[in-house]
């Protein structure tokens, strides 16, 4: 669906005149692209920017604005306003560090602060920048016409290569689709609210659903997060139940049914995604796909179109992240035009749940492997900020190779970073302890972790031939 915007705000109007403006036209199209891209969002923006900058002969085509979920309904919009519910939460809770304050949550005013970050950010998105870049941008919907080509707005266009990055759109629960009263929203729409709901029932406890139950009881909602399988369910459990006691402690009411709607002013509905392919026609270009999963891709993005790429939310590669999107167009980029191929299999792609505590994961989460953990709270930084958390890293049998890790607490995000470059570039805890980190910090704890594995590697023999070697130095 079209993203709301409210016609009359300054905001929204700047925004509107960057990612769709009224007085475009659709460029005359080449011969031939070199590469067409369906879809202006996170993928789709990369992937174009990233082949015209190479000299390829590139058109992109968006439906409704450019820059996709991540700009107008996702990060940008959601992280704005987890920012304004943190700023009321430490208000609130300043006391116990030496600070009284009484605050006033003006929501309007919360939410004008998020259409302004909004259409700061749509700059970088706009169809000027990347018509400026050498793209030929077309606004309307695409479809295939046949194996190489697509149509439109009425005009055909034909390519060597093509990247199918259309993104996905919220599941909405046909018990949910009819219903007026209350309103029902979901994170395409809460975000052109102006008034907030004084009871407020959220449908989902994945990363959209926690966060915004988060941020809605900190600015004042009375929420309630219906959890069926329990929150964060494909994260570590002791981390998810960390954040779970967290939201509890803010107010927010976790249970597993579904209250009678009757209860509440409004509803949020997270509870999945479902990829944007309908519209496609995807049998014209012999394109395999599932009404779940999304465009059926290999190890290279390819679809079982060899001329056609699929990446982003619209693939079936399960990786939801706008961070996933843009590493999947980098390979597409390199696979469509260039022979040396590159797979998606050997990305190692960590993930982050904007709560308080945040919480962030990367690589395995089994129970192979030997696990080391260390708490927030043990460190001089917890122990300033009185900040709870953890830090748990599972490395290799008999080795210090680092499977995964999982980090609650602040700055998890950041931390996951570190551990990424260290995974991606086959960094043992063995060389990370030999990594002096500023002091005091969060980041500390990832060389605590490897202090932590180095002390447990020294064994009863090896104290023994230290302790010989020091009875004997003077």
């Amino acid at each position: 669906m079209p993203v709301p915007l409210h016609p009359d705000d300054t905001h929204d109007a700047a925004l509107l005149a960057r990612l769709k403006p009224t007085e475009y036209r659709n460029p005359t199209p080449k011969k031939r692209y070199q590469l067409v891209v369906i879809g202006a969002g996170p993928a789709g923006l990369v992937a174009a920017a990233g082949a015209a900058g190479l000299g390829a002969s590139v058109a992109l085509i968006e439906r409704d604005l450019m820059g996709g979920d991540c700009l107008t309904v996702g990060c940008v919009p959601s992280k704005t306003l987890l920012r304004s519910a943190h700023a009321a939460h430490d208000s609130r809770t300043a006391e116990p560090f030496g600070i009284s304050s009484s605050f006033t949550v003006n929501f309007p005013e919360v939410m004008q602060r998020v259409r302004r970050v909004r259409a700061g950010l749509s700059q970088h998105d706009s169809v000027e920048r990347f018509t400026n870049l050498g793209v030929d941008v077309f606004l309307g919907e695409g479809k295939f016409v046949s194996q190489d080509a697509v149509e439109v707005a009425g005009t055909r266009l034909s390519f060597s290569r093509c990247l199918i990055a259309t993104g996905a759109r919220p599941k909405v629960p046909e018990e949910f689709r009819q219903q007026t009263s209350p309103p029902i929203y979901t994170n395409e729409s809460i975000f052109n609210i102006t008034q907030l709901p004084q009871r407020l029932l959220v449908i989902g406890a994945g990363p959209v659903g926690c966060e915004l139950s988060q941020a809605f009881a900190r600015l004042g909602s009375q929420v309630t997060l219906v959890a069926r399988k329990g929150i964060l369910e494909r994260d570590d459990h002791e981390a998810a139940t960390f954040v779970a006691a967290s939201l509890k402690s803010d107010g927010v009411v976790i249970q597993a049914d579904t209250p009678s709607l009757s209860q509440f002013d409004a509803v949020l509905v997270a509870a999945g995604r479902m990829p944007n392919i309908e519209q496609l026609n995807l049998d014209a270009a012999g394109i395999e796909s599932d009404s779940r999963r999304g465009i059926i891709v290999d190890d290279y993005l390819r679809t079982t179109n060899s001329r056609i790429f699929a990446a982003g939310d619209v693939s079936s590669i399960p990786e939801h992240f706008t961070h996933a999107a843009d590493a999947m167009a980098r390979i597409v980029v390199q696979n469509a035009l260039f022979p040396i191929w590159s797979k998606v299999s050997r990305l190692i792609i960590p993930h982050c749940t904007f709560t308080d505590p945040e919480l962030a994961h990367i690589g395995q989460s089994t129970n192979e492997g030997e696990c080391l953990k260390t708490q927030f709270l043990e460190m001089d930084r917890g122990a300033t900020d009185s900040a709870p958390g953890f830090i748990k890293i599972r490395i290799k049998p008999g080795s210090d190779a680092i499977l995964g890790a999982t980090v609650v607490g602040p700055r998890a995000g950041e931390i996951i970073s570190s551990i990424a470059i260290a995974m991606n570039q086959k960094i043992g805890l063995k060389q990370i302890a030999k990594v002096v980190f500023p002091y005091p910090t969060y980041g500390e704890a990832f060389k605590k972790i490897a202090d932590q594995y180095s002390r447990s590697r020294l064994t009863p023999r090896t104290k023994w031939l230290l302790s010989l070697w020091l009875r004997w130095f003077r």
